[in-house]
C-alpha cells in the first residue's frame, strides 16, 4: 500500500466521518481518472478496509472512516482528543489534551453519549469569525467512571435511576430484575453496563443499596461511591494491619535516636493522624538543629501488600464534613503510625542545621526513633506565639522555630512565591451531623510555622535526588516523584491582565519573577477593598493546577525549582513512594523505571482531585442543610460568578454559595458582559459585577442536589409592591364588576418552577 496514497484517501474519509463513499466518489476526488488508477483507488480502501481503518456501511459498496482504529499519525488536523467536561442542559466542552488548544465548544445534539471526564475524540468544525472553536463527538477513548448514585424511579415495567451530579444529564435505564431489591425512591449505587446506539438512555444494574436520601450517613456514602472511593476496606487488608504490632527494641536498630531532643507535632485539634513532628535544639557553635519527622509508614507498607494495593487505589485520605476516610488501615493511621506523644515511633526524617538567619548549613536524611514530648493543637501553639508565655522547653522551642520560619516566608516572596492564601469553611455539628453554625478557618502563624518547615523539607529531599545530573544530558540521572505546577496558561493570564487594568492595577509579566512580585502587590493593594474578592477569584482561576509527575518542571507558586510530597505518607500515596525511592537511592540503588512511576503518578493525581471534589461537594450538602431550615431569611453576599442563566452568590461568613436567576431580575433585561465579569442591563445600564456586595434572600433548598436558589433583596422589594400595586381595585373596576388579583411575580415564578422542576439546573461553566 501506497502510504502518502493512503493518507490522502483516509483525509477525504476523516474530515467526513459520518459520510459513506464508494471508490468512484474517492477516486474523483483524488483525481484518479483513468482505468489504473481507480483500481489503485479500489485496492487501497480495500485493504484500508482490511486494516480497519475504513469500515463498510450497509450498502456494502461504500466505507467510511472508522474512528476507534485510525492511528495517530494518521490523524487529521480537524480531530481533536481531550476531556469533556459536561454543563447542565447537555451542552458540554472538551479541554484538549494539547494546554495550548482553546477548549472546544460541544452542542448536546453532539455530545455522542458521552459522559462527563470521558476521554472523546472530537471532529472540528470550521471555525467562525470572533466564534470558539466548536465540534462534534465522533468517539469515546475511555470511560471516566461506569458507577453512578442517585435514587430510584420505579415503573410498572422497568425503573430509572436519577443520578444525584449535576454532570450527569441522562437517567439510567435498569430492568426490573437488575434493581437487586431497590425500592422506590431508595437511593443506590449504579452499574452502567451498557449504552446501545438507538437508545437515548444508557442501562446498569444496581451494585449497591444506600438507603434514605437526606440521612446523613447515606449521603456521604453517596458521595464517596460517586467518586469511586470505597466504603470499606478489603478483609485481606484488615487482617495484615491487624498483625502490625507497635515496634519494638529490634526495630530501633540502624536508626538515630532523637527519644531524648526536644519534640513536639502540632496539628488541627480534633485530628487523629499525626504523620509529622518537629525536633529542635540549640548546638555548641550557637546554630540549630532542627528536625522534621515523618511517619515511617514505608517501614510496615510494603510494595504488593494488600493494603498497599488499597492504599494506592484510594491514592489519598479524604475529609468529608464530618468524618475522614483514610487511605490506610485505623490501626495504621491512627495507631502505629501515628506520632502521639509520650510513644515511640519509627520515622524517616530531614535534619538540618540552621543559623540565626534561617540559611540550612548542613541535611541529613534517614531513618529515626522518636518520642514526642507534646502534641499541640494549632489554637494552643498560637497562644503561645503570641502571647510570647512560655511554660517548659516545647514552649520555649515552637517561639524560636517561629522567627525561623517568618524569615523562610519572607525569603519565599521574595524569591517569587505567590501569596494565595485559600479559605477553609468548617462547620458546627450538632449530636446528629446537622450543621448548626458555619464559619471559616482562619490560617495564623501557628499554621504558618508548620507549612513553612514541611515545605523546606519537601524542597530538600526533591533537591538532594533531583540536582543530580548526566555530565552528558544534564538530565537527572534517577527517576523521582515530583510535585510540579506549572506557569499560568498565557491566554487566561492576558485576559486577568487586562481586566485588572480597566479597575486601575499595573501587573509586570515581562518574567516569572516580576508577574509573582505584580500578583502579591495586587493582592496587598486590594485587601480591604471593595473589589478584593473579585479579583482573588479571578486570579486564582488564570494559576494551572499543581499535579505528580516524573518529569520536573518546578513549582511555579511557591518558586521552588525542585519539589516534591514527603511529610504525609499516612494520608498521600505519593508520599509514601516518595520515601521509598529516598531510601533506595541512600542505598545507593539504581534509577527506578520512569515509565512505571509516571504511570502511578498519573493515577494519584486523578485520585487527589477526585478526593478534592467529593471533600467540596460535602461541604455543599452541609451548607444546603444549613440553609434548609432558613428560607426567606435574607443575607449579606458577595457576587462570586456570572453566566447568561444567572448570577452566583456566596453569603458572607460561611460561603454558602447560591444562584440568582437572571429572570428573576424584575427592573431590566439583563444579559451577560463575559469579559468584564458582569451582567449588564439592557435600558437602563445597571449591572452587577463579580466581587459585589448584595443582600440577598434564600428562595429554596434543594438538598439531593446541593443547589440553593436566591432572590435579591431589592427584587423582592419590587415584587411585594408590585402586588400591592395590582391587588388595589381602581374606581372603574369597583363600578364594573369585582377584580379579579393579578397573579403575583412570586406566583409567576412558583409555576415556572413546578413546570421545570424535572429539568436539571442549570451551572456555571468552571
Amino acid at each position: 500500500m501506497n502510504d502518502s496514497f493512503a493518507k490522502q484517501i483516509i483525509k477525504i474519509f476523516a474530515n467526513n466521518p459520518f459520510d459513506s463513499f464508494n471508490h468512484k466518489q474517492i477516486a474523483s476526488r483524488v483525481g484518479a481518472h483513468d482505468k489504473a488508477a481507480r483500481q489503485l483507488v479500489l485496492t487501497t480502501i480495500q485493504e484500508l478496509a482490511e486494516a480497519k481503518i475504513l469500515v463498510e456501511d450497509d450498502s456494502r459498496s461504500k466505507y467510511k472512516i472508522n474512528p476507534k482504529n485510525i492511528n495517530d499519525d494518521l490523524l487529521p488536523a480537524n480531530y481533536v482528543v481531550g476531556t469533556i467536561d459536561m454543563k447542565q442542559g447537555g451542552k458540554a466542552y472538551v479541554i484538549p489534551k494539547d494546554s495550548d488548544r482553546e477548549d472546544i465548544q460541544i452542542a448536546p445534539n453532539n455530545t455522542r453519549h458521552a459522559l462527563h471526564g470521558d476521554t472523546v475524540k472530537v471532529l472540528m468544525f470550521p471555525q467562525r469569525k470572533m466564534h470558539k472553536p466548536e465540534g462534534q463527538v465522533v468517539e469515546i477513548l475511555h470511560r471516566a467512571k461506569s458507577r453512578f448514585v442517585g435514587v430510584i424511579q420505579l415503573q410498572e415495567r422497568f425503573a430509572f435511576m436519577v443520578s444525584d451530579s449535576r454532570t450527569m444529564q441522562v437517567d439510567i435505564f435498569i430492568p426490573l430484575n437488575d434493581l437487586g431489591g431497590a425500592e422506590d425512591g431508595e437511593k443506590v449505587l449504579v452499574e452502567m453496563t451498557d449504552w446501545p446506539d438507538r437508545m437515548n438512555n444508557p442501562v446498569g444494574k444496581v451494585v449497591k443499596r444506600l438507603g434514605k436520601p437526606g440521612d446523613n450517613n447515606v449521603e456521604m456514602q453517596s458521595i464517596l461511591a460517586e467518586y469511586d472511593f470505597p466504603l470499606e476496606f478489603p478483609v485481606e487488608a484488615e487482617r495484615e494491619a491487624a498483625k502490625i504490632a507497635e515496634p519494638k527494641s529490634k526495630d530501633f536498630e540502624g536508626r538515630k535516636d532523637f527519644r531524648k531532643v526536644t519534640t513536639f507535632t502540632i496539628d488541627p485539634a480534633d485530628a487523629k493522624d499525626f504523620d509529622d513532628a518537629l525536633s529542635f535544639r540549640r548546638l555548641e557553635n550557637g546554630n540549630y538543629e532542627v528536625g522534621v519527622h515523618i511517619a515511617d509508614v514505608s517501614y510496615y507498607v510494603k510494595p504488593g501488600t494488600a493494603i498497599d494495593r488499597e492504599a494506592y487505589d484510594r491514592g489519598t485520605s479524604v475529609y468529608l464534613v464530618d468524618r475522614t476516610i483514610p487511605m490506610l488501615p485505623e490501626k495504621l493511621c491512627n495507631g502505629v503510625c501515628s506520632l502521639r506523644p509520650n510513644e515511640e515511633k519509627l520515622c524517616f526524617s530531614v535534619v538540618m542545621e540552621m543559623n540565626d538567619k534561617a540559611e540550612v548549613l548542613s541535611q541529613w536524611f534517614g531513618k529515626s526513633v522518636i518520642n514526642s514530648d507534646q502534641r499541640y493543637a494549632y489554637e494552643e501553639a498560637q497562644e503561645v506565639i503570641e502571647s510570647g508565655k512560655t511554660n517548659g522547653v516545647c514552649d520555649e522551642a515552637i517561639l524560636e522555630l517561629h522567627k525561623l520560619a517568618a524569615i523562610l516566608r519572607a525569603a519565599r516572596y521574595k524569591e517569587g512565591a505567590i501569596n494565595f492564601e485559600s479559605q477553609e469553611v468548617k462547620f458546627q455539628l450538632d449530636e446528629n451531623a446537622k450543621p448548626i453554625g458555619v464559619y471559616i478557618k482562619e490560617q495564623k502563624e501557628a499554621n504558618w510555622l508548620i507549612e513553612e518547615f514541611m515545605l523546606l523539607a519537601n524542597r530538600k529531599v526533591a533537591e538532594h535526588i533531583g540536582s543530580r545530573k548526566s555530565a552528558k544530558t544534564n538530565a537527572p540521572t534517577r527517576t523521582f516523584v515530583y510535585r510540579v505546577h506549572d506557569e499560568p496558561n498565557p491566554e487566561k493570564l492576558n485576559t486577568f491582565v487586562e481586566f485588572v487594568q480597566k479597575l486601575g492595577f499595573k501587573m509586570r509579566v515581562g518574567s516569572r519573577k516580576a508577574l509573582a512580585d505584580s500578583y502579591n502587590n495586587l493582592f496587598a493593594q486590594i485587601e480591604g477593598r471593595g473589589e478584593e474578592y473579585m479579583i482573588d477569584s479571578i486570579a486564582i482561576r488564570t494559576m494551572s493546577k499543581a499535579y505528580y509527575s516524573t518529569e520536573n518542571i518546578g513549582h511555579y507558586g511557591l518558586a521552588f525549582p525542585y519539589y516534591t510530597h514527603f511529610t504525609s505518607p499516612i494520608r498521600r500515596y505519593p508520599d509514601l513512594m516518595v520515601h521509598r525511592l529516598l531510601e533506595h537511592y541512600l542505598a545507593g540503588g539504581n534509577s527506578a523505571s520512569a515509565e512505571e512511576y509516571e504511570e502511578y503518578c498519573k493515577h494519584c493525581s486523578v485520585m487527589e482531585k477526585k478526593a478534592a471534589d467529593a471533600e467540596r461537594t460535602s461541604v455543599k450538602y452541609k451548607q444546603a442543610e444549613f440553609l434548609s431550615d432558613k428560607i426567606g431569611q435574607t443575607f449579606t453576599a458577595h457576587i462570586s460568578g456570572v453566566s447568561k442563566w444567572g448570577m452566583y452568590a456566596e453569603i458572607e461568613g460561611n460561603k454558602c454559595e447560591g444562584m440568582i436567576p437572571i429572570g428573576s431580575l424584575r427592573d431590566d433585561y439583563y444579559m451577560l458582559d463575559e469579559d468584564n465579569y458582569q451582567v449588564i442591563g439592557r435600558r437602563y445600564g445597571k449591572c452587577y459585577k463579580l466581587g459585589d456586595s448584595v443582600r440577598i434572600q434564600v428562595k429554596g433548598v434543594d438538598m439531593m442536589k446541593k443547589q440553593i436558589d436566591f432572590l435579591l433583596v431589592e427584587d423582592v422589594d419590587i415584587d411585594i409592591e408590585h402586588l400591592a400595586r395590582e391587588q388595589k381595585p381602581t374606581r372603574k373596576s369597583r363600578a364594573t364588576k369585582e377584580s379579579k388579583p393579578a397573579k403575583t411575580s412570586k406566583e409567576s415564578k412558583s409555576s415556572k418552577s413546578s413546570k421545570s422542576s424535572k429539568k436539571k439546573s442549570l451551572s456555571k461553566k468552571k
